[in-house]
């Protein structure tokens, strides 16, 4: 495809999440290779970022997961170097991986979202399990894929939980735990794409459920009400919107039986393994895996 021309993959990097951006970027790159685009694989834990200048790399297709990837210090180098790449942009991306700014911003444009409060080594975790109630949440700040995050139960877990996540990030928050259906909604482009009903085994959506298991049953679309899910999908694009965000994304909530929904996280590059959310949810809109991944990938831009 001569409009495109050459495309890096990037995939792998120093994240904790490189298995799984491994996964995501192999996936990218064979479709991309399908649809007879010149794309090649570049991880930058081994690669230098300034060989995709040197070696003539037009467009690059951001499949890093986590930090140095999807946190804005990636998008910024290729600002740098001038050359095009999918998804958001550098403040956006930045924004977004940090939880707690993330909320920060939707509260202040009216967005629901549980309530929260930051937890350091003088916090009193009693105090805040009472505040916050039981069960309750706690995880790192800007990690993705479920990586630190514990279930809170009773206040005597709460060190065992805050030490998990500060091992990980030394923004660690505590976050109130809502119950209810569990619901991705994909961003492409100014469209929300069908809703993604995830039902966990006892409600456990954690790594190893995300990408190692059959355990997990998606239901796509999610059979919720029409007008609940036009106002759910309408929040979802004023989140992505408020942040900043760009060309595609994947935003995770939570559902009550009373319509109520609360937005958990913003996901500026979600996965694209075969177990992935957007690519499940482009399906139930009519589109292939190669489609989505060319459309993202057309969408490429700087600034």
């Amino acid at each position: 495809m001569n409009d495109i021309g050459k495309v890096a993959v990037l995939m792998g990097g120093p994240s904790a999440e490189r298995e799984i951006s491994l996964l995501s970027g192999r996936a990218v790159l064979a479709a991309l290779l399908r649809q007879g685009v010149d794309a090649h694989a570049f991880d930058p834990a081994s690669l230098n970022l300034w060989d995709l200048k040197k070696e003539g790399f037009d467009r690059v297709f951001i499949a890093l997961h986590g930090r140095f990837g999807e946190d804005g210090t990636v998008q910024g180098a290729l600002e740098t170097l001038g050359i095009p790449y999918t998804g958001s942009g550098v403040m956006a991306s930045a924004i977004a991986m940090d939880k707690w700014r993330t909320k920060m911003l939707w509260l202040a444009a009216g967005l629901p979202t549980p309530r929260y409060r930051l937890l350091d080594g003088q916090s009193d975790l009693a105090l805040v399990a009472e505040e916050l109630g039981l069960p309750l949440i706690v995880k790192p700040a800007r990690e993705g894929s479920s990586i630190g995050v514990s279930k809170v139960g009773s206040a005597a877990e709460m060190a065992s939980a805050y030490s998990l996540a500060a091992g990980l990030d030394a923004l660690v928050l505590a976050e109130e735990f809502v119950a209810g259906q569990e619901l991705t909604a994909a961003v492409l482009g100014e469209r929300v794409l069908p809703l993604v009903h995830i039902d966990a085994p006892e409600g456990s959506y954690d790594y190893h459920n995300k990408y190692f298991t059959d355990a997990v049953r998606y239901h796509c679309p999610a059979a919720i009400r029409p007008g609940v899910e036009a106002a759910i999908g309408h929040a979802c694009l004023s989140a992505f919107r408020v942040l900043g965000c760009r060309g595609w994304g994947r935003l995770d909530l939570i559902l009550q039986p009373d319509g109520r929904f609360f937005l958990l996280e913003m996901n500026t590059v979600p996965g694209m393994t075969d177990h992935s959310l957007v690519p499940m949810a482009a399906r139930a809109a009519g589109m292939g895996f190669g489609d989505l991944v060319l459309r993202i990938l057309k969408e490429a831009q700087l600034g």
